[in-house]
């Protein structure tokens, strides 16, 4: 380290004199959000939206505060997933938040898209930094729990994420094939090197039931939920179940049923606030 200059931001290296919280942004005055939580993978496909809709609605029936902040820019599927039509607005510098039917705060790039299937065609540097902006500009309510549906990969978007907004823990979700497993443990190692905490692994479409002999089936190959719980954290087995996949393409996700996160939810209820980590 006889180089080091001492400017953070100009280095890539994880040393110990590094301050974490040299890059945390502070939310927009007046908002106020007490524990955050993101919900991450490696790759794309695993159901990383479904599991965060999921677990929000799960907090929310707990009687906690909840906002939902979709970081997926270019791939946001969280409105839909809710019924959520209407347009975030702002002014001033303000961006206010939409809310679910039952109250929810929502942030996506697609309320803010004339049409839903408006591209977002932008650089990586454009995106992170609307994911950024969504922490810093927006006015978030007496927020007891937020949840980041991260988009997938270990890139711009997901570092600018780790570096800029004080993360309680995150949630990784998975799918039983090797290959999946293989780059899911990339974003568990990132989430390591950015000292992170994993509060759990949920390990989605790990099984179907046949609704007529009522037999279990590993679609996707034998189930790694126990190998992962040894050498991880916690995991939550989600099956494949048409009637959730049904439930969010009609808006109304607020409807599923959450019992399978139970175990999952209950270390995020037990991870640290905003104020915890920045005193540390």
């Amino acid at each position: 380290m006889a180089d080091c200059t001492h400017d953070c931001s100009t280095c890539s290296s994880n040393c110990g004199s590094r301050d974490k919280q040299s890059f945390v942004k502070p939310l927009h005055e007046g908002a106020s959000v007490k524990k955050v939580i993101a919900v991450a993978s490696g790759k794309g496909g695993v159901g990383k939206s479904l599991v965060t809709s999921l677990l929000a609605v799960r907090a929310q029936a707990r009687g906690n505060r909840v906002a939902v902040l979709d970081a997926d820019i270019t791939g946001p599927s969280i409105p839909k997933a809710f019924g959520v039509s209407q347009r975030a607005y702002g002014e001033e510098g303000t961006i206010y938040p939409v809310r679910t039917k039952s109250g929810m705060q929502m942030m996506s790039m697609n309320t803010l898209l004339e049409h839903d299937d408006d591209p977002v065609v932008w650089r990586g540097t454009l995106i992170a930094g609307a994911a950024v902006q969504f922490w810093t500009d927006v006015l978030w309510e007496d927020v007891d729990i937020m949840f980041i549906d991260m988009p997938p990969g270990t890139g711009d978007v997901p570092l600018s994420v780790f570096q800029s907004i004080p993360l309680s823990g995150i949630v990784v979700v998975t799918t039983p094939q090797d290959l999946v497993e293989m780059i899911v443990k990339k974003a568990v190692n990132m989430a390591k090197m950015m000292n992170v905490p994993v509060l759990g692994l949920v390990e989605n479409m790990s099984y179907f039931v046949c609704p007529d002999c009522g037999k279990k089936h590993e679609i996707f190959g034998a189930s790694k939920a126990e190998e992962l719980a040894k050498a991880y954290a916690i995991v939550a087995k989600l099956p494949i179940d048409p009637a959730v996949a049904r439930l969010a393409d009609e808006g109304r996700i607020a409807e599923a049923d959450t019992d399978a996160l139970a175990e999952v939810f209950l270390q995020i209820e037990h991870a640290r606030e905003i104020g915890d980590y920045l005193e540390k």
